[in-house]
Protein backbone atom coordinates (compact mmCIF):
# COMPACT_ATOMS: atom_id res chain seq x y z
CA UNK A 1 0.00 0.00 0.00
CA UNK A 2 2.85 2.36 0.88
CA UNK A 3 4.60 1.53 -2.42
CA UNK A 4 1.43 2.26 -4.39
CA UNK A 5 1.04 5.55 -2.55
CA UNK A 6 4.58 6.60 -3.44
CA UNK A 7 4.24 5.40 -7.03
CA UNK A 8 0.98 7.31 -7.42
CA UNK A 9 2.59 10.46 -6.02
CA UNK A 10 5.49 10.24 -8.48
CA UNK A 11 3.07 9.81 -11.39
CA UNK A 12 1.00 12.77 -10.17
CA UNK A 13 4.04 15.04 -9.87
CA UNK A 14 5.34 14.07 -13.32
CA UNK A 15 1.90 14.74 -14.81
CA UNK A 16 1.82 18.12 -13.07
CA UNK A 17 5.24 18.99 -14.48
CA UNK A 18 4.21 17.99 -18.00
CA UNK A 19 0.96 19.99 -17.87
CA UNK A 20 2.65 23.06 -16.36
CA UNK A 21 5.51 23.12 -18.84
CA UNK A 22 3.15 22.49 -21.76
CA UNK A 23 1.09 25.50 -20.70
CA UNK A 24 4.23 27.65 -20.38
CA UNK A 25 5.42 26.58 -23.83
CA UNK A 26 2.06 27.66 -25.25
CA UNK A 27 1.98 30.94 -23.32
CA UNK A 28 5.49 31.88 -24.48
CA UNK A 29 4.70 30.65 -28.00
CA UNK A 30 7.79 28.47 -28.13
CA UNK A 31 8.08 26.97 -31.60
CA UNK A 32 9.29 23.39 -32.23
CA UNK A 33 13.06 23.35 -32.00
CA UNK A 34 13.37 20.98 -34.98
CA UNK A 35 12.33 22.24 -38.41
CA UNK A 36 13.16 21.77 -42.07
CA UNK A 37 16.29 23.90 -41.67
CA UNK A 38 17.66 21.95 -38.70
CA UNK A 39 17.74 23.07 -35.07
CA UNK A 40 16.27 26.36 -33.88
CA UNK A 41 18.73 26.90 -31.02
CA UNK A 42 16.69 29.71 -29.46
CA UNK A 43 13.56 27.57 -29.24
CA UNK A 44 15.57 24.62 -28.01
CA UNK A 45 17.16 26.67 -25.22
CA UNK A 46 13.82 28.07 -24.05
CA UNK A 47 12.27 24.61 -24.22
CA UNK A 48 15.06 23.10 -22.12
CA UNK A 49 15.07 25.94 -19.58
CA UNK A 50 11.31 25.62 -19.06
CA UNK A 51 11.55 21.85 -18.65
CA UNK A 52 14.68 21.93 -16.52
CA UNK A 53 13.61 24.66 -14.13
CA UNK A 54 9.90 23.82 -14.29
CA UNK A 55 10.37 20.35 -12.87
CA UNK A 56 12.89 21.53 -10.27
CA UNK A 57 10.70 24.35 -8.97
CA UNK A 58 7.56 22.22 -8.86
CA UNK A 59 9.52 19.71 -6.79
CA UNK A 60 10.58 22.57 -4.49
CA UNK A 61 7.03 23.84 -4.08
CA UNK A 62 5.85 20.33 -3.23
CA UNK A 63 8.92 19.41 -1.15
CA UNK A 64 7.21 19.57 2.25
CA UNK A 65 4.22 17.60 1.03
CA UNK A 66 6.49 15.02 -0.62
CA UNK A 67 8.62 14.64 2.51
CA UNK A 68 5.59 14.19 4.74
CA UNK A 69 4.06 11.66 2.36
CA UNK A 70 7.08 9.68 1.21
CA UNK A 71 8.98 9.73 4.50
CA UNK A 72 5.88 9.36 6.65
CA UNK A 73 6.73 12.43 8.74
CA UNK A 74 4.45 13.03 11.72
CA UNK A 75 4.21 16.77 12.37
CA UNK A 76 4.32 17.80 16.02
CA UNK A 77 1.55 20.21 16.98
CA UNK A 78 3.15 22.82 19.30
CA UNK A 79 -0.13 23.00 21.20
CA UNK A 80 -0.45 19.24 21.68
CA UNK A 81 2.93 17.68 22.49
CA UNK A 82 2.49 14.13 23.75
CA UNK A 83 5.99 13.49 25.15
CA UNK A 84 8.96 15.32 26.69
CA UNK A 85 11.01 14.50 23.57
CA UNK A 86 8.48 16.23 21.33
CA UNK A 87 8.36 19.24 23.63
CA UNK A 88 12.16 19.48 23.67
CA UNK A 89 12.37 19.15 19.88
CA UNK A 90 9.89 21.95 19.23
CA UNK A 91 11.39 24.26 21.82
CA UNK A 92 14.94 23.65 20.58
CA UNK A 93 14.07 24.24 16.91
CA UNK A 94 12.19 27.37 17.94
CA UNK A 95 15.17 28.73 19.88
CA UNK A 96 17.65 27.89 17.12
CA UNK A 97 15.36 29.47 14.52
CA UNK A 98 15.33 32.69 16.51
CA UNK A 99 19.14 32.64 16.74
CA UNK A 100 19.27 32.14 12.96
CA UNK A 101 16.81 35.04 12.44
CA UNK A 102 14.33 32.94 10.49
CA UNK A 103 11.14 34.88 9.70
CA UNK A 104 8.96 31.95 10.78
CA UNK A 105 9.57 28.83 12.83
CA UNK A 106 9.79 25.65 10.74
CA UNK A 107 7.37 22.81 11.25
CA UNK A 108 8.94 20.03 13.32
CA UNK A 109 8.31 16.34 12.68
CA UNK A 110 9.43 12.79 13.40
CA UNK A 111 9.54 9.86 10.99
CA UNK A 112 10.08 6.16 11.68
CA UNK A 113 13.56 4.89 10.85
CA UNK A 114 16.44 3.16 12.59
CA UNK A 115 18.96 5.31 10.73
CA UNK A 116 20.43 8.27 12.59
CA UNK A 117 19.33 11.06 10.30
CA UNK A 118 17.48 14.33 9.99
CA UNK A 119 16.62 16.68 7.15
CA UNK A 120 15.30 20.13 6.35
CA UNK A 121 13.08 20.94 3.40
CA UNK A 122 10.54 23.47 2.18
CA UNK A 123 10.19 26.11 -0.54
CA UNK A 124 11.32 29.09 1.57
CA UNK A 125 12.61 30.29 4.93
CA UNK A 126 9.02 31.09 5.88
CA UNK A 127 7.66 27.71 4.84
CA UNK A 128 10.01 24.95 5.96
CA UNK A 129 10.19 21.66 7.80
CA UNK A 130 12.78 20.06 10.09
CA UNK A 131 12.32 16.33 10.62
CA UNK A 132 14.29 13.76 12.59
CA UNK A 133 14.23 9.99 12.50
CA UNK A 134 13.06 8.02 15.51
CA UNK A 135 16.49 6.37 15.41
CA UNK A 136 18.45 9.57 15.91
CA UNK A 137 16.00 10.70 18.58
CA UNK A 138 16.58 7.56 20.63
CA UNK A 139 20.34 7.14 20.07
CA UNK A 140 21.74 10.66 20.39
CA UNK A 141 21.96 12.64 23.59
CA UNK A 142 20.46 16.11 23.62
CA UNK A 143 23.74 17.97 23.07
CA UNK A 144 24.44 15.88 19.96
CA UNK A 145 20.88 16.20 18.73
CA UNK A 146 20.94 19.96 19.22
CA UNK A 147 23.98 20.08 16.95
CA UNK A 148 22.02 18.17 14.32
CA UNK A 149 18.98 20.44 14.65
CA UNK A 150 21.18 23.53 14.39
CA UNK A 151 22.69 22.08 11.19
CA UNK A 152 19.23 21.66 9.66
CA UNK A 153 18.12 25.14 10.75
CA UNK A 154 21.33 26.49 9.16
CA UNK A 155 20.33 24.82 5.87
CA UNK A 156 17.08 26.79 5.99
CA UNK A 157 18.76 30.06 7.01
CA UNK A 158 21.32 29.66 4.18
CA UNK A 159 18.55 29.13 1.62
CA UNK A 160 20.03 25.80 0.61
CA UNK A 161 16.76 24.35 -0.68
CA UNK A 162 16.37 27.13 -3.26
CA UNK A 163 20.09 27.13 -4.10
CA UNK A 164 20.15 23.40 -4.83
CA UNK A 165 16.98 23.67 -6.93
CA UNK A 166 18.57 26.42 -9.03
CA UNK A 167 21.68 24.30 -9.53
CA UNK A 168 19.57 21.26 -10.39
CA UNK A 169 17.52 23.35 -12.82
CA UNK A 170 20.64 24.57 -14.64
CA UNK A 171 22.03 21.03 -14.81
CA UNK A 172 18.70 19.69 -16.10
CA UNK A 173 18.34 22.41 -18.73
CA UNK A 174 21.84 22.20 -20.16
CA UNK A 175 21.80 18.41 -20.03
CA UNK A 176 18.67 18.44 -22.19
CA UNK A 177 20.11 21.13 -24.47
CA UNK A 178 23.39 19.31 -25.13
CA UNK A 179 21.79 15.89 -25.50
CA UNK A 180 19.44 17.09 -28.23
CA UNK A 181 22.20 18.84 -30.13
CA UNK A 182 24.39 15.72 -29.92
CA UNK A 183 21.50 13.47 -30.97
CA UNK A 184 20.67 15.72 -33.94
CA UNK A 185 24.31 15.74 -35.06
CA UNK A 186 24.45 11.95 -34.87
CA UNK A 187 21.23 11.61 -36.88
CA UNK A 188 22.77 13.64 -39.70
CA UNK A 189 25.43 11.01 -40.44
CA UNK A 190 23.03 8.08 -40.97
CA UNK A 191 20.56 7.17 -43.66
CA UNK A 192 17.70 9.70 -43.89
CA UNK A 193 15.09 6.99 -43.30
CA UNK A 194 16.84 5.88 -40.12
CA UNK A 195 17.48 9.42 -38.84
CA UNK A 196 14.28 9.80 -36.74
CA UNK A 197 14.77 6.54 -34.80
CA UNK A 198 18.51 7.21 -34.41
CA UNK A 199 17.75 10.71 -33.10
CA UNK A 200 15.11 9.32 -30.70
CA UNK A 201 17.41 6.62 -29.26
CA UNK A 202 20.43 8.92 -29.19
CA UNK A 203 18.44 11.57 -27.28
CA UNK A 204 17.61 9.04 -24.57
CA UNK A 205 21.21 7.82 -24.36
CA UNK A 206 22.66 11.34 -24.25
CA UNK A 207 20.01 12.42 -21.70
CA UNK A 208 21.18 9.62 -19.42
CA UNK A 209 24.84 10.46 -20.02
CA UNK A 210 24.55 14.21 -19.42
CA UNK A 211 22.26 13.73 -16.41
CA UNK A 212 24.85 11.37 -14.94
CA UNK A 213 27.63 13.90 -15.52
CA UNK A 214 25.40 16.59 -14.03
CA UNK A 215 25.16 14.57 -10.83
CA UNK A 216 28.85 15.33 -10.18
CA UNK A 217 28.09 19.06 -10.35
CA UNK A 218 25.09 18.80 -8.02
CA UNK A 219 27.02 16.63 -5.57
CA UNK A 220 29.95 19.07 -5.55
CA UNK A 221 27.74 22.01 -4.61
CA UNK A 222 25.84 19.87 -2.09
CA UNK A 223 29.09 19.07 -0.28
CA UNK A 224 29.98 22.76 -0.14
CA UNK A 225 26.54 23.54 1.34
CA UNK A 226 27.15 20.90 4.01
CA UNK A 227 30.31 22.66 5.15
CA UNK A 228 28.37 25.93 5.33
CA UNK A 229 25.58 24.30 7.31
CA UNK A 230 28.15 22.85 9.73
CA UNK A 231 29.60 26.33 10.22
CA UNK A 232 26.10 27.73 10.67
CA UNK A 233 25.33 25.07 13.26
CA UNK A 234 28.49 25.99 15.16
CA UNK A 235 27.43 29.63 15.11
CA UNK A 236 23.84 29.25 16.31
CA UNK A 237 24.09 26.08 18.40
CA UNK A 238 27.71 25.78 19.46
CA UNK A 239 30.74 24.27 17.74
CA UNK A 240 31.26 21.50 20.30
CA UNK A 241 27.70 20.25 19.90
CA UNK A 242 28.12 19.99 16.14
CA UNK A 243 31.44 18.18 16.54
CA UNK A 244 29.90 15.80 19.07
CA UNK A 245 27.04 15.05 16.68
CA UNK A 246 29.43 14.25 13.81
CA UNK A 247 31.61 12.11 16.06
CA UNK A 248 28.53 10.22 17.19
CA UNK A 249 27.61 9.60 13.56
CA UNK A 250 31.13 8.25 12.96
CA UNK A 251 30.50 5.56 15.53
CA UNK A 252 27.12 4.64 14.13
CA UNK A 253 27.47 1.21 12.55
CA UNK A 254 23.97 0.60 11.19
CA UNK A 255 24.01 0.16 7.40
CA UNK A 256 22.41 2.91 5.39
CA UNK A 257 19.15 2.07 3.57
CA UNK A 258 19.64 1.01 -0.03
CA UNK A 259 16.84 3.27 -1.24
CA UNK A 260 17.90 6.85 -1.90
CA UNK A 261 15.88 9.32 0.14
CA UNK A 262 14.05 12.09 -1.73
CA UNK A 263 15.69 14.58 0.65
CA UNK A 264 19.20 13.09 0.58
CA UNK A 265 21.04 16.32 -0.25
CA UNK A 266 19.74 18.02 2.88
CA UNK A 267 20.17 15.21 5.38
CA UNK A 268 22.70 15.44 8.21
CA UNK A 269 24.74 12.49 6.95
CA UNK A 270 25.17 10.21 3.98
CA UNK A 271 27.07 7.06 4.99
CA UNK A 272 26.60 5.12 1.77
CA UNK A 273 29.97 3.97 0.53
CA UNK A 274 30.63 4.35 -3.16
CA UNK A 275 33.62 3.94 -5.44
CA UNK A 276 32.48 7.23 -6.95
CA UNK A 277 33.19 9.50 -3.99
CA UNK A 278 32.68 12.51 -6.26
CA UNK A 279 28.97 11.62 -6.35
CA UNK A 280 28.65 11.81 -2.55
CA UNK A 281 26.21 14.54 -1.46
CA UNK A 282 28.04 14.88 1.88
CA UNK A 283 31.76 15.26 2.63
CA UNK A 284 33.46 12.60 4.77
CA UNK A 285 32.59 13.01 8.44
CA UNK A 286 36.25 13.20 9.43
CA UNK A 287 36.77 16.13 7.05
CA UNK A 288 33.75 17.94 8.44
CA UNK A 289 35.01 17.45 11.99
CA UNK A 290 38.51 18.62 11.03
CA UNK A 291 37.13 21.82 9.51
CA UNK A 292 35.13 22.60 12.63
CA UNK A 293 38.21 21.97 14.76
CA UNK A 294 40.24 24.26 12.53
CA UNK A 295 42.55 21.46 11.40
CA UNK A 296 41.61 21.52 7.72
CA UNK A 297 43.24 23.79 5.19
Amino acid sequence: MNFMKRFGLIILINALVMVTVSILLTVFNVQPYLNAHGINYGSLLVFCLLWGFGGAFISLLLSKFMAKTMMGVKIIDPNIMSSPDEQWLVQTVHRLSQHASLPKMPEVGIYDGDDMNAFATGPSKSNSLVAVSSGILSKMNRNELEGVLAHEVAHIANGDMVTMVLIQGIVNAFGMFLSRIAAFALSQVVDEKKAPIVRFIATIVFDILFNFLGMFVVAYFSRRREFRADAGSASIGGKEKMIQALQRLQHEMLPAPAEKSPVATLQISDRRKSFLSALATHPPLEERIARLQGKSQ
